[in-house]
């Protein structure tokens, strides 16, 4: 009972930890006229926290 309390607790925190980088404040910092190999740098922001968060929900998963 405490282990699945726990997982729900951390992934509620993933939860609010993904809101809060793809949230203004942060995005803008990446939203410029940049690109790193050929691909702007928000694109690969914004798809990196995503990989970053599913791979992060998947640990927490499966401890």
């Amino acid at each position: 009972m405490i282990k699945a309390t726990l997982t729900g607790q951390r992934l509620v925190a993933l939860f609010l930890l993904g809101g809060l980088l793809v949230n203004y404040p942060i995005l803008s910092a990446f939203d410029s006229a940049r690109m790193w190999f050929g691909i702007p740098v928000l694109y690969l922001y914004v798809f990196g926290v995503w990989a970053a968060l599913i791979v992060m929900m998947a640990l927490v998963i499966e401890r």
